[in-house]
């Protein structure tokens, strides 16, 4: 099979996003914040752990915590505790204070707006800063989470094992515009059709334009 075009790849991934979009009209991030602190913080939690989850711990602690200095001044323990349940909390305890020491003393207590200040926090990596920009500020910005990096290789619209390279790759072929809301459709559609051990390849709203081979099939009715 000969090697598909960027042209014909930007052609398909054009036609993927808009059935998409008609299947999933409602496709948006599920993280709950008010303004781009809450949403770096929620980013963070989410590592390793569901947005249900996160969106629960928030709830809680956002009441206490509601600038950068509260993180930057917040005893470990405490902040540990009332992180506790999104897992890996000892971690994540150290990058929230962190990130809330660098705030005050690089930005003055605000999130930057740009990649490098972002990914230059602690505890804030690409797929992070992303999520921020695109959602936070609304610039055109693609993140790759566990169900993008998934979804994106099964449809053949990137190939690598490095999430930056799958990033570029991406960014290559779909539109700047779309970058953010691209983000939000496949990232439900792996967790709603595509999922990483049982997809519904045969309820799949863009199974036609899927080159993937392990396309699993209706179940038998014997």
């Amino acid at each position: 099979m000969m090697a598909e075009s960027i042209a014909l790849k930007k052609a398909r991934a054009r036609k993927i996003l808009a059935r998409l979009d008609r299947a999933y009209p409602e496709a948006t991030i599920e993280l709950r914040f008010s303004n781009p602190l809450e949403l770096l913080v929620a980013t963070i939690l989410s590592a390793q752990c569901t947005d249900d989850r996160v969106n629960a711990v928030t709830e809680t602690l956002f009441k206490r915590y509601r600038s950068a200095r509260d993180y930057a001044d917040s005893e470990p323990t405490a902040l540990e505790r009332d992180i506790h349940s999104t897992g890996f909390f000892k971690m994540k305890a150290r990058a929230l204070i962190g990130m809330g020491r660098a705030l005050v003393e690089r930005h003055a207590g605000d999130v930057p707006r740009t990649l490098d200040e972002l990914t230059a926090l602690p505890g804030v990596g690409r797929k992070t800063a992303n999520v921020v920009l695109g959602n936070a500020f609304g610039a055109p910005a693609l993140a790759v989470d566990t169900h993008v990096f998934r979804v994106s290789q099964r449809l053949g619209l990137a190939k690598s094992e490095d999430a930056d390279t799958v990033h570029d790759q991406l960014c290559e072929i779909i539109p700047r515009p779309q970058w953010t809301h691209a983000t939000h459709l496949l990232i439900i559609h792996g967790r709603r059709t595509c999922g990483a051990r049982k997809p519904d390849c045969p309820g799949c709203s863009v199974k036609a334009l899927c080159p993937w081979p392990g396309k699993t099939k209706p179940p038998s009715r014997n």
